[in-house]
């Protein structure tokens, strides 16, 4: 028999930002809520904390700031063209990625500004595409970066739930794993699962998983809240698809080790469909972390977009597989290479300018919202102090005055006896040469100088065009690239009340989904492909999708 018993209105599994933010909302409408996480309670927040906080607006006040002009006709052609909705699992993930686009449309800055959330006013561009207007990426720029990035977006959900647990509405069980879901007469009437022993360990750190009690939580609904696969390479590689090529038989990892994936497998034990398991979001510009917090930490480089990049022979990507342009494309491609690393060369003039490492703990300035450290990091002299410490101490960076010793120190790296020293020089040499006038036939080069019209970009995302080989942009850089796991687009399949389907189709009476868990809702809302700034968005719009209609139905 279970050692600890609760009886509650609202079950919250995982207290990531859906969780927090489904939580949130079911409060705000008078119901009682317990939550649950199998982590210390260190780790309040979940993923979100770690984050950037980028988050995808349409036709926002910063963009109209920024002289973008975006709609919510432009916004739908690049979401549906990236995402290549193609099966009849897709039908829910398409009504979610309409409903979304009118939340970041609309209500969603409104809702978060009522809140306390604030944005940073300069407008980022990511995942640009490259391609033509109907094909996948950004038209324009849509990377709203959170002021207190990932901290900031989880706060005012966080003090909404911690205020109510003063006032005794919830019950917040750290060290409680879920083992299983509670289905009587098929309705999910809560879960059962296992006390952990009580941790000391900080966020992000691992846990003892010694087993110290039981417990069992009945509840008038049930949401899983409890993110995706990332930390679990051997759930990524059984995931891994074809399209993709073979799986890296190195990779490095962007999320604690806690994202295991094990709820998703219990919740379809419940009866809950799991769709799209196969579309998952790797990034190919991962480093080790020098500092780890979790086993085999890497930290992915948000790029400018003006470095060179090399595969692990030398030779550079084709077109329009440049730094920030399209993350998938890029992983298929360099999947075919034999490789699982590949290159960014650069100059020190374009690292001080474009480097930004993803990341809440990464990036001081803007998640303690220090103005003074933000100017001088993002526009004074010298690469911000977070980049610096990886060139000084990342077992990736290679940092030399003259090319011949920077290909050297390249091919010392593990891996490096791959790359051919001419063809680096060749790559670099007639790169180069493009710059002489303003007119160019190399693609990268005509987009930086393209780029440029937009003030963003100017002020804080593209170096001026020039000679990498410049004596005077340098020393010279060279960056050895890994795949990063991080997130999975597919996941139970939800409608757009949150509520999990069943492989029939039906909802499960008090079964609902959200976050990664869902595919950030419906089990796949964006396909096979995602345009940045949709992944805290996504925790977002179907926590508080969950939220009330759970409130509604209890």
């Amino acid at each position: 028999m279970p050692t600890n018993t609760y009886n509650t209105d609202i079950l919250v599994i995982g207290w990531g930002l859906a969780g927090l933010v489904a939580a949130s909302e079911a409060l705000a409408a008078g119901k009682r809520v317990v939550i649950v996480d199998q982590e210390p309670r260190t780790n309040l927040g979940g993923q979100a904390w770690w984050s950037f906080g980028g988050l995808f607006f349409v036709d926002s006040p910063e963009q109209r700031r920024m002289g973008v002009r975006d709609s919510l006709d432009l916004a739908r052609q690049d979401w549906f063209a990236t995402a290549g909705f193609d099966r009849d699992e897709d039908a829910w993930p398409k009504r979610w990625a309409e409903a979304y686009l009118h939340f970041a449309h609309a209500e969603k800055r409104s809702w978060l500004r009522e809140k306390g959330v604030g944005f940073f006013p300069v407008v980022g561009w990511a995942e640009r595409g490259g391609y033509t207007a109907l094909g996948p990426g950004n038209s324009v720029p849509r990377f709203h970066i959170t002021w207190g990035t990932g901290p900031g977006l989880v706060a005012p959900f966080q003090a909404d739930v911690e205020t109510a647990e003063a006032q005794g509405r919830v019950t917040i069980l750290p060290r409680h794993r879920i083992s299983s879901l509670t289905v009587t007469n098929g309705t999910v009437v809560g879960a059962e699962g296992e006390v952990l022993a009580p941790s000391s360990a900080a966020r992000g750190f691992a846990s003892s998983r010694e087993v110290v009690g039981s417990f069992a939580i009945t509840a008038a609904a049930t949401v899983v809240s409890a993110g995706g696969i990332g930390g679990n390479h051997e759930l990524v590689r059984k995931s891994w698809p074809s399209r993709l090529g073979t799986a890296p038989e190195k990779m490095i990892t962007g999320v604690p080790a806690y994202v295991d994936g094990s709820m998703l497998s219990t919740s379809e034990v419940a009866g809950a469909n799991l769709i799209n398991t196969d579309r998952m979001w790797h990034y190919v510009e991962g480093i080790e972390n020098f500092n780890p917090v979790w086993p085999q930490h890497g930290i992915r480089i948000l790029p400018g977009p003006s470095s060179l990049w090399l595969d692990a022979t030398g030779k550079r990507l084709p077109v329009p597989l440049f730094p920030g342009f399209d993350t998938l494309g890029t992983l298929a491609h360099l999947r075919t290479t034999g490789h699982d690393h590949s290159w960014f060369v650069l100059s020190k003039k374009i690292i001080e300018k474009e480097f930004t490492l993803s990341g809440s703990e990464q990036n001081p300035d803007l998640t303690g919202k220090d103005i003074s450290l933000l100017l001088k990091s993002r526009l004074g002299k010298g690469a911000a102090a977070p980049v610096q410490a990886f060139m000084d101490n990342g077992a990736d960076f290679v940092v030399r005055d003259t090319l011949d010793e920077l290909i050297s120190g390249m091919r010392a790296l593990p891996g490096g006896d791959a790359l051919d020293a001419a063809t680096v020089r060749a790559e670099l040499e007639a790169r180069d040469r493009e710059l002489d006038n303003d007119f160019t036939k190399d693609a990268q080069v005509a987009m930086l100088r393209a780029a440029r019209s937009y003030r963003g970009d100017r002020l804080v995302r593209t170096a001026v065009p020039h000679r990498i080989t410049d004596p005077t942009a340098g020393p010279l850089i060279a960056v050895k690239l890994h795949v990063l796991t991080r997130k999975s687009l597919g996941g139970i399949e939800t409608d757009l009340e949150s509520r999990a389907l069943s492989a029939n189709g039906e909802p499960i009476p008090g079964l609902y989904a959200a976050g990664e868990s869902s595919g950030f809702g419906g089990g796949g809302v964006h396909g096979y492909r995602a345009l940045e700034g949709t992944f805290v968005g996504g925790c977002l719009f179907s926590g508080r999708s969950a939220g009330r209609s759970m409130a509604a139905a209890v």
